[in-house]
């Protein structure tokens, strides 16, 4: 006869053993006051290059306490999912569950699917809340071990107005005892489990806090004090100041800064039109390449691997391989980004200098700007794209062709 097993138990940041602890981040929603037009919901918004529930997942791996991470999503939002986490490849992180029509019924699904998983302890926690600390998290796990459920929040310090719907003060609200509620909350699995079946069964729904899901079926829950920099992020405004904090502590974890160079050439030929930084400009000539012929492309992606020291792109992706005839030259710079984010750096600028006679290069230099920042995961304002004639002078003077000159700064870790 076999001897059932105890809870499973991992190592924590003390000498303690501490029970399994499972995170639900909530990710299904879809708030739209950070949004610019044609961006996608604020989860998925990129920080330096990744996205907002990127960064997230990682400050719960990097603890110690943490056994199994689930993400709630939106149904629609399977692509986006999947874009998000591409170089995530801890097996803690299991598959995504689709939430439901609000925020009660998704940590329910979470709460659901982590069942079988058999964890003890269980944070729920905001997915646009991408600077949640180790402390906090430390804080929060501590708590449960006297405490069914507890909640991080901030104390309110400033004066707090009531206010009527003609924006006139009605009252000031003493602030004794008040706090600014945040997650993670954290909770023993099996009770708030139990509570939100019981407010299902009950027919109760649009709860959106899980400290209030069990305040309704009769628990208490326990206050604990957060950080300041724990903020969600909703407002454009929060999203640039996240991408300002988040590029200094990578330039602050990246100190090897290394420069490359790339240069390329293609003849022209008659066609109808040329693609330079991935833009394709309408003209009475085309490159001759193997691939698209993107010469711009072509320069840059060699000047990354350059910087790498990673060969160049005809040892990457060779002519005499008919896998990338007609390819979009697009491929072989996310694969040069790639290999740098692989070895745990990032890009941080990119310049290139086209020279050609024709076609103008002027009237598309910001959809090739952007299309580079958008391969390279970099913002637009660290991408140069400049264009000169040669002056009638040589091969792009006489209009036999196209060459580019780029440079690429990329930082590594040491």
């Amino acid at each position: 006869m076999t001897e059932p097993k105890e809870p499973a138990m991992i190592q924590g940041n003390s000498a303690d053993l501490r029970p399994t602890v499972a995170v639900i981040l909530v990710a299904a929603g879809r708030g739209t006051r950070a949004a610019e037009p044609g961006e996608p919901p604020k989860q998925y918004r990129k920080l330096a290059g990744r996205a907002v529930l990127a960064h997230t997942i990682d400050a719960f791996l990097n603890h110690p306490a943490v056994g199994l991470v689930e993400v709630v999503i939106h149904g629609d939002d399977a692509k986006l999912y999947q874009d998000a986490v591409t170089d995530i490849k801890d097996a803690r992180v299991l598959p995504p569950v689709i939430g439901g029509a609000d925020r009660q019924a998704s940590v329910f699904n979470g709460l659901q699917a982590l069942a079988p998983h058999g964890a003890d302890l269980v944070l729920i926690h905001d997915a646009v809340r991408p600077f949640i600390s180790t402390p906090t998290i430390e804080a929060v796990v501590a708590a449960l071990a006297s405490h069914p459920a507890v909640l991080c929040g901030i104390p309110v310090v400033d004066t707090v107005k009531k206010v009527d719907h003609g924006g006139l003060i009605e009252a000031t609200v003493p602030r004794d005892g008040l706090w600014r509620a945040a997650t993670p909350q954290g909770f023993a699995f099996d009770k708030i489990l139990k509570a939100h079946r019981k407010l299902a069964e009950d027919g109760v729904s649009g709860v959106t806090d899980d400290a209030a899901v069990m305040e309704m079926t009769g628990q208490r829950v326990l206050m604990v004090k957060g950080d300041d920099d724990n903020v969600k992020l909703t407002t454009a405004q929060d999203f640039a100041m996240a991408e300002k904090r988040v590029l200094a502590e990578t330039y602050l974890r990246l100190p090897d800064v290394r420069c490359g160079t790339g240069y390329d050439v293609h003849v022209l030929e008659p066609g109808d039109g040329v693609t330079l930084c991935g833009v394709f400009i309408p003209h009475s000539h085309k490159l001759k390449g193997h691939s698209d012929a993107d010469v711009a492309l072509h320069a840059l992606t060699d000047a990354i691997l350059g910087a790498l020291g990673d060969g160049d792109i005809g040892q990457h992706f060779p002519p005499s391989d008919n896998r990338w005839r007609g390819a979009a030259s697009t491929l072989f710079l996310a694969d040069a980004v790639r290999r740098v984010r692989e070895r745990g750096g990032i890009i941080a600028h990119c310049d290139v200098n086209i020279v050609a006679e024709a076609p103008k290069v002027g009237p598309h230099r910001e959809a090739m700007r952007a299309r580079i920042a958008e391969t390279c995961g970099i913002s637009i304002d660290r991408v140069g794209v400049k264009a000169t004639t040669n002056e009638g002078l040589g091969f792009a003077g006489r209009r036999e062709g196209i060459c580019a000159i780029a440079t690429a700064t990329i930082r590594l870790p040491l």
